[in-house]
């Protein structure tokens, strides 16, 4: 049975929406690794940049199998799948925020 083509074009929305924070977390992770290296102490300035890349791979990877699976509820009219991955991505953007906070008001000290 076809969905209501709202339901459809939603899930497509939210699948774009994924790609577009993917995108976002990339940018976020290449812009941490090009601050200069007198800013923040190096290691802990490419930690994060991995953090916010590997968050934008993560994203961009699983943008399509959840799209596909909510697709395949729908169709079926079964329960929709949770967000599996939400929690890490909050916890690992909150993470990101904090640490880079920490560092901007160390850093603003010396």
């Amino acid at each position: 049975m076809e969905p209501d083509p709202r339901f459809t074009l939603a899930n497509e929305r939210t699948f774009l929406t994924w790609l577009s924070t993917a995108l976002a977390l990339s940018a976020g992770g290449v812009a941490m690794a090009a601050v200069p290296a007198d800013v923040f102490v190096p290691w802990i300035r490419t930690a994060l940049a991995v953090v916010l890349v590997s968050l934008s791979a993560l994203a961009a990877g699983m943008a399509y199998p959840r799209w596909r699976n909510i697709q395949r509820a729908l169709r079926a009219q079964e329960p929709l799948p949770p967000p599996a991955l939400a929690a890490v991505f909050g916890y690992g953007v909150a993470f990101v925020a904090v640490a880079a906070l920490v560092l901007i008001i160390v850093s603003a000290r010396t």
